[in-house]
């Protein structure tokens, strides 16, 4: 076994001297809680810019000291420990936000915007108005021929009607959406 310089083997504890150890660490921690997570908190502020996420980082922090609290050699330099765990934690989250606007997906290049989205709901919405002060068989014919996408004689047999009172209706229907809709664009 080789001896790595600096090293010492931890030896086994009795579950009473782990139950000092840490009450020994609830005390020194809430001890520098009480002191000092506020400059924990702005030290992590300094780092990120979400004042929820430096507080989760600070708690983390109290938590890994306090986990480690029987690891260490100078307890007096709990503070220092704490400080760079904060640092480490922040420099933790900073590169897990990277790698996921790194690898976020790209939104597509003809993505419409909100403004066409909003725009074409008026628009909509105003195609509607229009075909319902439409006469009931003008409207009819053009809702079958373009928005059913029957052909003129399917639209005849369901409208009961020949193929030429479909193509005037449609023509009627269409030229009067047109002057409807005329100020829309």
């Amino acid at each position: 076994m080789t001896v790595v310089e600096g090293w010492r083997p931890v030896p086994a504890r009795s579950d009473a001297a782990r139950s000092d150890v840490a009450r020994d660490a609830d005390a020194a921690l809430t001890a520098l809680y009480s002191e000092h997570y506020r400059s924990l908190v702005r030290l992590a502020a300094l780092l990120l810019d979400d004042i929820g996420l430096c507080e989760e980082v600070v708690q983390d922090a109290y938590i890994r000291v306090h986990a480690a609290w029987g690891r260490l050699q100078d307890r007096d330099k709990a503070l220092a420990y704490l400080r760079q765990t904060v640092v480490n934690l922040a420099r933790s989250m900073l590169r897990r936000r990277l790698v996921a606007l790194k690898h976020a997906p790209k939104p597509m290049p003809d993505a419409a915007s909100a403004e066409e989205g909003a725009y074409s709901l008026v628009e909509r919405a105003a195609v509607i108005q229009a075909l319902r002060e439409l006469p009931r068989r003008q409207r009819e014919a053009v809702v079958l021929r373009y928005y059913a996408d029957m052909s003129e004689a399917d639209a005849a047999a369901v409208m009961g009607c020949s193929v030429g009172s479909v193509k005037a209706y449609t023509s009627r229907g269409l030229s009067a959406l047109s002057g409807k809709l005329e100020g829309l664009r």
